[in-house]
């Protein structure tokens, strides 16, 4: 009883950053509530049978169609249920905001250095809630069971085929039987039990983490890895009341004016016919852009066919989320920095990982643009063929040539901000001085901000000795080319925070010191 008093004391006596950053976790978590809470809802009215019935609703243009009882409940659920096609539209809006801001949170993480040590396992548990949100939508998707859903499930079907030896398995075994078999009733436990299990597992995972090992800060003033500069426990709780009921109603609004899946248009599922409307989601976009790009390669080995046009970007889109999910341990191992780090980068003061992040960024891009080739054909009035060639070039070049400019911009960054915090901000007055030269006068900063230009804490990469295995000397290397780009912070840029910065507005010394010489 004690101990519990205790503990409650020291979390009211907990301090929280409140960086506009910090929200994207909370935007997911919010979004999260708003999905089950709507999930439950459909979840009452919703039948997942395939079992056939003839459609008899008050939508006519479907009257006496032949369907699945599983789309003339979700039918029911939109035209017969009050208020049901605006929990369905919420339902879907909120997943997809759920998506957006758990993926914002991740590139949060990691452009400002937020996965080190001690919070690498954070950073693996919000990639297991991105995972675990794209199957939960990808099953979602599929419970309506119209032409919309089963197009994509074809795709997803050849997809799985194209396995050399035991594709036709694979199939089988997803679909429960010969395509398009009974796939609700594999999907729906798993997004209606399994799957929402496991998010709140990770999301409870994820806020026990966070009060463990207590919350990352920006560089500041009186910030450092063992203190937090923030706000009382009891008004982080009121915001975040505050940003519930904000997400609460931008899903509402969204679900009220802006239609989404209208599965009545499309009607049934049918495995012999397809949309001309067909597209993927978009946060799976990037997957069927890579097959879009993918070259049609072939390979027959042991009287069999291996299609490479689909192996090769399902390995490479793999490829691309294993690095994702490693990459704290990679940059670990290649700086060599065991120490817990508790204060955050501004991007432009690690050049290497920002190149890194961005050129993720461009090689994601491209594959997700690569997906919409055929509508800008149209659009655009150009050469679908044209588009795919291009998009092509891109993936190869684009990434490289990304992590190359980013670093150069974020150095040129650095150095605006070294040049700021020692000279000041321009005015654009000119002064002129007795004798007879010319200078334009700088308005110093202040503590603070001379302190988050320029005062930033640098971690060294370890000193690595005994160079003669070549996968140290490997790691010497890597270590160096991270680094390089890295310019020291300003020796003068280290303020007390009680300490005012410059008071005076005339030239400085220094500009006095180049006036004085003429120049």
């Amino acid at each position: 009883m004690h101990r519990s008093l205790r503990d409650l004391r020291n979390f009211r006596g907990k301090v929280f950053p409140d960086h506009w950053s910090l929200l994207f976790g909370q935007v997911a978590f919010y979004s999260f509530v708003v999905v089950m809470v709507t999930g439950v809802v459909l979840m009452v009215q919703y039948e997942p049978s395939i079992d056939h019935v003839v459609y008899d609703g008050p939508y006519a243009p479907l009257r006496g169609v032949s369907m699945s009882r599983a789309l003339d409940s979700t039918l029911a659920i939109s035209f017969e249920v009050r208020a049901g096609l605006l929990v369905r539209q919420v339902h879907h809006w909120a997943s997809l905001l759920m998506v957006a801001a758990i993926m914002l949170h991740l590139l949060r993480l990691f452009f400002t250095g937020g996965f080190r040590r001690p919070r690498r396992l954070n950073w693996l548990v919000v990639f297991g809630l991105l995972i675990a949100t794209l199957g939960a939508c990808l099953t979602g998707t599929a419970l309506p069971d119209d032409m919309l859903s089963g197009s994509s499930l074809a795709v997803t079907d050849g997809v799985v085929k194209s396995v050399p030896f035991v594709g036709s398995y694979l199939s089988a075994l997803l679909f429960g039987g010969e395509f398009p078999g009974n796939v609700i009733a594999r999907f729906y436990p798993l997004h209606v039990y399994v799957l929402p299990v496991v998010l709140v597992a990770l999301f409870i995972a994820l806020a026990a983490l966070a009060l463990k090992r207590g919350p990352a800060q920006f560089a500041g003033p009186g910030r450092t890895n063992d203190n937090v500069v923030g706000r009382p426990a009891i008004v982080a709780a009121v915001k975040g009341a505050g940003m519930f009921c904000f997400v609460v109603g931008v899903s509402l609004l969204m679900g009220a004016t802006a239609t989404i899946n209208p599965i009545w248009m499309y009607g049934p599922a049918d495995p012999a016919d397809a949309s001309a409307g067909i597209g993927p989601a978009w946060y799976l976009a990037f997957l069927d852009g890579a097959l879009r790009l993918a070259p049609g390669w072939e390979v027959v080995w042991w009287g069999r066919t291996i299609t490479l046009a689909v192996l090769l970007p399902v390995a490479v889109c793999t490829l691309f989320l294993v690095l994702v999910a490693v990459y704290p341990f990679i940059e670990g191992w290649i700086t060599g920095d065991q120490g817990d780090q508790n204060l955050l980068d501004r991007p432009r003061h690690n050049p290497t990982r920002t190149g890194i992040g961005v050129a993720g960024i461009v090689f994601y891009g491209v594959l997700w643009a690569a997906a919409g080739a055929d509508t800008m054909a149209v659009l655009f009035h150009l050469s679908v063929n044209s588009l795919i060639h291009l998009f092509q070039v891109l993936l190869i070049v684009g990434p490289p040539a990304a992590l190359v400019v980013t670093r150069r911009i974020c150095v040129g960054l650095q150095r605006r901000d070294l040049e700021i915090a020692v000279h000041g901000i321009e005015t654009g007055r000119v002064v002129r001085l007795p004798n007879g030269g010319y200078v334009e006068d700088h308005r110093p900063v202040d503590a603070y901000h001379r302190w988050r230009l320029a005062g930033f804490v640098r971690v060294e990469p370890a000193q690595l000795s005994g160079t003669k295995s070549p996968v140290r000397r490997l790691r010497v290397l890597l270590a160096t080319l991270f680094d390089q780009d890295r310019l020291a912070p300003s020796p003068g840029a280290h303020p007390s925070p009680l300490t005012p910065g410059p008071q005076t507005t005339g030239p400085s010394s220094e500009a006095r010191s180049l006036g004085g010489s003429g120049k």
